[in-house]
């Protein structure tokens, strides 16, 4: 019974949709997506730092494979090595991180995945020239976002989580 109900709500959600489309007008689902978006703030960095060791560690095995080339043994694992060490490092360096504020939480990029704060778990927003950092209520952990690492635009960020710590009743600290 569930299953014939789920296809025959989203026939109908195709039919409205087709209509709606040729109204002019958004599909059902797509203005709740959009006003969502227009409410959340995204803040992207790139990251540099750790890429460029990557390509330092490709760079050294390299060399210390190709002075070991005489005895010919594990060439093919050594050029694998560097060749994963440099798409590790585009890899890195292609995916930016963000920070995304809405209005009750946060959100960013975290061990590849996607973590979030509701604005009840944030101790004190911290802003900083360079860096900005959020901290946990009650335990030691805190996300920093830090323009010499990561190249974020702290400015920008320190401004909109000011009115988010505002918003929110949350402490915001200038150093």
């Amino acid at each position: 019974m569930a299953r014939s109900w789920e296809r025959m709500v989203q026939r109908n959600t195709q039919q409205v949709n087709k209509q709606r489309k040729k109204q002019g007008k958004d599909s059902i689902y797509a203005s709740s997506s959009k006003s969502a978006a227009k409410n959340s703030d995204i803040f992207k960095g790139r990251n540099i730092v750790f890429p460029v060791v990557l390509m330092l560690l490709g760079i050294m095995f390299w060399v210390v494979g190709s002075i070991d080339e005489a005895r010919g043994s594990g060439i093919l694992a050594n050029w694998l090595g560097v060749v994963l060490y440099f798409a590790l490092a585009a890899l890195l360096f292609f995916r930016r991180p963000y920070l995304k504020v809405e209005r009750n939480r946060v959100s960013t990029i975290k061990y590849n995945r996607e973590r979030w704060l509701q604005a009840g778990d944030i101790e004190k927003i911290t802003l900083s020239r360079g860096v900005v950092v959020l901290k946990y209520k009650g335990k030691r952990k805190q996300w920093i976002f830090s323009k010499l690492i990561n190249r974020y635009n702290t400015e920008a960020m320190g401004v909109r989580l000011e009115e988010f710590g505002k918003a929110n009743n949350i402490e915001v600290v200038h150093e």
